[in-house]
């Protein structure tokens, strides 16, 4: 299936980059065109700030950076040969609290729960560890 991925859309849509300039467009009363345009503007910041090694941190949403893969051995699958891999500079993108919550509801639920926990048992030891050193 085609087409905007929306609220209530089916698994199998999928937003593309002409899905996402209208969507623009639609929000902020903007031609194809200008919103075409944003968009290009946005894309094109965030590559040549990480192709510089820079990162690009948007709150919420989340921080394109790039990743530096160091060389290595590997195998020819095929030959069962020994090559050298090169050592290769990528793009990473780590999504944000606020982009994982909006995703997964639930797991947002479970870590919230999860941490309060936590700290009180942090919080309990250092008490206990005080006791112990005075008797």
């Amino acid at each position: 299936m085609h087409g905007p991925t929306f609220a209530g859309a089916s698994r199998n849509s999928f937003m593309n980059k002409t899905d996402l300039i209208q969507r623009l467009a639609d929000q902020h009363q903007l031609s194809k065109a200008e919103a075409g345009r944003i968009l290009d503007t946005l894309l094109d910041t965030v590559v040549t700030a990480v192709k510089k090694g820079d990162s690009v941190t948007v709150p919420g949403f989340g921080t394109f950076k790039q990743h530096a893969r160091a060389a290595r051995n590997g195998v020819n699958p095929s030959t069962g040969e020994k090559i050298k891999i090169a050592a290769a500079k990528l793009p990473k993108f780590t999504p944000g609290a606020t982009f994982k919550a909006a995703v997964d509801p639930k797991a947002a639920a479970r870590k919230a729960g999860a941490a309060p926990a936590k700290k009180a048992a942090a919080a309990k030891k250092p008490v206990a560890a005080k006791k112990a050193k005075k008797g």
